[in-house]
Formats: C-alpha cells, sequence, structure tokens
C-alpha cells in the first residue's frame, strides 16, 4: 500500500510510518457523523493517521477533540499529521490503549466515535503492525462499547463503522450498555453487490432509527451522487 501523503483538501495525511493508510470506511465515518448540537468534546478511538480527528476539526469548532491509538507508529503518525494541521491546537493524541484510558479519565465526551478492529484470527497473513490495529482480539466490541457507555455524556453521541454481517451482534453489545441506534446507514459497494459495511450512530436514547443505505459506485470510479455529496468537501477529485 501507497506509503505517500494522502492530499484531502483542507489536510494532508501522512502515512509512511503506519500500516493503516487512508481508507474508505475512515472517511466514509468522519463524513456520515451528525455532529451534535454544542458538541464541545469527541473522542476518535483507535485514530491511526488521525484522519477522523482531522476530519471533525474540519468539520466542527469542538474545543476539545481527542485521539487515542495504541499501535507506537501510528501514535507518532497522528501526533505529526495533527501538528502539521490548522487545528493543532484542539487536537490531542494519548499513546494508551482503550481499556487503560476509560479506569483513568473521569471527563465526559459529547462524540466518541471510531472505526475500530474487526478483522478475526482468520487473518493469519496480515502484517503484525497492520494487525494490531486490526484484530478483534486487541479490542472487542463488547469493550469497545463498554468503555464508550462510560466516557460518553448523557445526551452524547456516538458513531461506528462496522461489517454489515456484524450489525446484529453490535447493536446487542450496545443495548446492554444501554446504547440505542439513532441512525443506520447500510453501505454497498456499487448496486450488484451485498451490503459491506454499517455505518450506526447511538446515544442513550431509546427510539426508532433513521434507517437508509448508501451505494459507492455506479461501476468502476463513477461514484453515486449520494457518495459525491457526502464526501465533497474531503477529496480533491470529488
Amino acid at each position: 500500500m501507497s506509503k505517500k501523503p494522502f492530499q484531502f483538501k483542507e489536510f494532508t495525511i501522512h502515512q509512511d510510518k503506519t500500516a493503516m493508510k487512508v481508507g474508505t470506511d475512515g472517511v466514509l465515518l468522519g463524513a456520515w457523523v451528525d455532529l451534535p448540537d454544542q458538541a464541545n468534546s469527541i473522542l476518535d478511538i483507535g485514530t491511526g493517521t488521525g484522519l477522523i480527528a482531522l476530519q471533525l476539526a474540519q468539520r466542527c469548532d469542538a474545543l476539545t477533540i481527542d485521539a487515542l491509538e495504541i499501535e507506537p507508529n501510528a501514535y507518532e503518525q497522528s501526533v505529526e499529521n495533527f501538528e502539521n494541521s490548522n487545528w493543532g491546537d484542539r487536537l490531542f493524541c494519548y499513546h494508551a490503549s482503550l481499556q487503560e484510558f476509560a479506569d483513568e479519565m473521569d471527563e465526559k465526551y459529547d462524540l466518541i466515535i471510531s472505526n475500530p478492529p474487526f478483522y478475526t484470527d482468520t487473518f493469519k497473513s496480515v502484517e503484525q503492525k497492520r494487525a494490531t490495529a486490526r484484530h478483534t482480539k486487541t479490542l472487542s466490541f463488547k469493550e469497545l462499547l463498554s468503555a464508550t457507555a462510560k466516557l460518553l455524556s448523557s445526551r452524547g453521541n456516538c458513531a461506528f463503522i462496522i461489517p454489515f454481517h456484524e450489525e446484529d451482534i453490535f447493536l446487542a453489545y450496545a443495548e446492554e450498555n444501554q446504547l440505542y441506534p439513532q441512525r443506520i446507514t447500510r453501505v454497498k459497494g456499487n448496486i450488484k453487490t451485498n451490503f459491506k459495511r454499517s455505518l450506526l450512530q447511538l446515544s442513550f436514547t431509546n427510539t426508532t432509527p433513521k434507517i437508509e443505505e448508501l451505494t459507492i459506485e455506479i461501476e468502476r470510479h463513477r461514484y453515486t451522487d449520494g457518495y459525491k455529496d457526502l464526501v465533497k468537501d474531503f477529496y480533491l477529485k470529488m
């Protein structure tokens, strides 16, 4: 995968130090999430290159945008990307596991967001640093949602992108923590394929969620209007 910097409209992602590169999932989540009114504090769990945190810094005026990253090289990369952005004074990355962070942090966040690990141990050929970032044995959905519920303010929202086939189990774990879906958008690569991802936004309010669908491509490199409208503020060529 390319180590070249990825240039967005308002920031640059350097990705030479980390195995996890800029991908569609992160861009989708950062563009899709509804920002709560008066979202003064945001936490990006497993920030990687810092992509989603930077998207949210571009989108809102939150005074505090914290990020969390356990892998050392990715942590260094995100700090570099934050410092090189226009919003370095609002962005901070912690080098710690979510479990440690949740145990020690008393602050509550108005928005918690994560493109979480979801590959299983069947992906044996994945390079080790990438495996640390992506395997559920490092951070299970159950642990992620438990910590999120602990760190989220009572009126806050949390948002995730996960494999579509994991949606039911993820929402079951969420309900165990009194987190309920507000929005669900199911994503497919093109009109001929099955759903691949689920974008989920949850809160402590138990309500009927708004359910939508998103298709990325009409055919190879021909994008749908819905996808282009969603990511137009970020990609240079949209």
